[in-house]
């Protein structure tokens, strides 16, 4: 076990977009940074930057489906850093294919086990160090968690709107250990995860659109906030949003 001299943050779907942002504004401000990802390479690159930086970072592969990868994870992080204090849920998953005509039930599931089923399990694992710590945990969601959007797709929808559901539990059973949770739903936001739509957005859409570093700055807020002030739902947008 390495002995700790700040805050740790593990985050998942690390490797780029929101996660990646998120990742450099909390090494930046002191924190030891874990981050996850099913690639190895974007996250020993951002490793490397970080620590160039003068950060502390620790890259970790993982697929957040693969349920003992991520008790084993934890257990790493833990090991690494001899504590967790924040978790920070950036691993996503959509498909072109939206509709019930054209959608697959295989993809249904695998989507479902990303958004959801994956959010449950790392959550799982890494409540026993959050206990300890009166941690915080931020899933990034959507704003199709927050509102009904009719293009998000029948299986990104119904993840998203159950993360919200996942959120409150844990805010009603574990503020006794001092755990606070925050569902936070971005609107659109220009990152590589576009690509995962039917019709992928041009260069001008994307210039109104969110950046991953204004996401970053909102997961900041939530972190950085007292321990007595839990921030249960956040809903960040564009001025373009429809």
């Amino acid at each position: 076990m390495t002995a700790s001299t700040g805050r740790t943050l593990w985050i998942t779907g690390g490797g780029s977009g929101m996660g990646r942002a998120t990742a450099l504004a909390a090494a930046a401000r002191g924190w030891n940074v874990a981050i996850s990802g099913r690639r190895a390479e974007p996250l020993t690159t951002l490793a490397a930057e970080i620590t160039a930086a003068g950060g502390t970072a620790f890259a970790v592969p993982l697929d957040v489906r693969d349920h003992a990868a991520i008790t084993a994870t934890a257990r790493a992080v833990t090991d690494r850093f001899g504590r967790l204090d924040a978790l920070v849920l950036a691993a996503g998953q959509n498909s072109p294919r939206r509709r019930w005509e054209d959608q697959t039930m295989a993809e249904f599931e695998s989507i479902l086990g990303t958004n959801l089923t994956a959010v449950a399990a790392v959550i799982d694992a890494a409540l026993p160090a959050l206990r300890e710590r009166g941690g915080t945990v931020i899933a990034i969601s959507s704003y199709a968690g927050w509102t009904h959007q009719g293009g998000a797709g029948v299986a990104y929808s119904a993840s998203k709107t159950a993360v919200s559901s996942l959120i409150r539990t844990l805010n009603q059973q574990e503020a006794t250990h001092g755990v606070r949770a925050c569902h936070l739903c971005p609107g659109d936001v220009a990152t590589d995860f576009l690509q995962q739509r039917p019709e992928v957005p041009d260069a001008a859409a994307r210039a109104v659109m969110l950046s991953p570093e204004d996401i970053a700055r909102t997961v900041s807020f939530v972190l950085d906030s007292p321990p007595h002030v839990r921030i249960d739902e956040l809903v960040v947008s564009p001025v373009s949003q429809a």
